[in-house]
């Protein structure tokens, strides 16, 4: 494995290079999202993860806007709802980047709930939003191995990205393995388990042996598994000290004893198996 650095990028099947390392926005009320978004930017966050159900996409555009620099940071959004989707699309793309050419990095699909008649009319949408060079990228997000497979009979643009729920007590080996083998990326939400498992006693062991604290070691392992982990936090120390983790690496013996854990636990809701 290569030496992983804060500059560590994944090139995704678009070519688009995305940072290993993102910033989640879920949960940041509006108020709170630019003042947020700003901090990780300063903190060196390249990486902003944001969504229309998160209800902050606006205040997301305007700490981008204001760090000055739209090229060096990479912006993702998500489609929520089945219905007005190309309308749903452009507006997404405007509160982001409000500029005549403005675009966003990446675009998922939130949830495969749409069904599927639903799923291909959001797709083809997706792949149309590319075509007008609003999305340098598309993937989807809460996808089971059957929804992926759908693809095969619809999609021009295969996704090249799935986010799911990653961490080591909600590893999805199934799903995992399906994108791996397909070049699609996968993007780990809750990857500290929103701190449920903070006191288990192999995450406090290793972080006892590495001097880390237990979020650092549940963000390496991700990172080390070649995930893209989502941390996310409201307090500048945390979110300083996620970033902080390319100064060690956890060895195979405790990867090992991190992957042991899994055990299917979600803490969000799972709609990978909806029809």
């Amino acid at each position: 494995m290569a030496k992983l650095t804060a500059e560590t990028t994944i090139t995704l099947s678009s070519g688009t290079k995305i940072p290993q390392l993102g910033f989640g926005v879920y949960q940041s009320p509006p108020d709170a999202t630019t003042r947020t978004v700003t901090a990780a930017l300063e903190a060196g966050y390249r990486h902003i993860d944001s969504a229309q159900w998160y209800f902050n996409e606006a205040e997301v555009g305007q700490a981008v806007a204001a760090f000055g620099d739209r090229a060096a940071v990479f912006v993702t959004t998500k489609l929520g709802h089945a219905d007005r989707v190309v309308e749903r699309l452009t507006e997404s793309v405007t509160k982001i980047d409000p500029r005549p050419d403005g675009y966003v990095d990446l675009f998922l699909i939130h949830s495969p709930t749409a069904g599927p008649e639903g799923r291909p009319r959001q797709w083809r949408e997706m792949e149309a939003l590319v075509a007008r060079g609003k999305a340098k990228a598309i993937g989807v997000s809460n996808y089971g191995v059957r929804h992926l497979e759908e693809f095969a009979g619809y999609a021009t643009i295969q996704p090249a990205v799935n986010q799911i729920e990653l961490h080591p007590w909600c590893q999805q080996p199934a799903i995992v393995a399906h994108c791996e083998a397909r070049g699609i990326a996968l993007e780990a939400y809750s990857p500290l388990v929103q701190g449920k498992r903070a006191d288990d006693p192999t995450l406090r062991a290793i972080a006892d042996e590495t001097g880390r604290s237990w979020a650092q070691v549940l963000i390496r392992w991700s990172l080390q598994r070649g995930f893209i982990p989502l941390p996310k936090s409201d307090t500048s120390s945390r979110i300083v000290a996620n970033r902080n983790v390319y100064d060690f690496e956890l060895s195979a013996d405790q990867m090992a004893r991190l992957n042991a854990l899994d055990q299917d636990e979600h803490v969000c809701i799972n709609n990978t198996n909806v029809p």
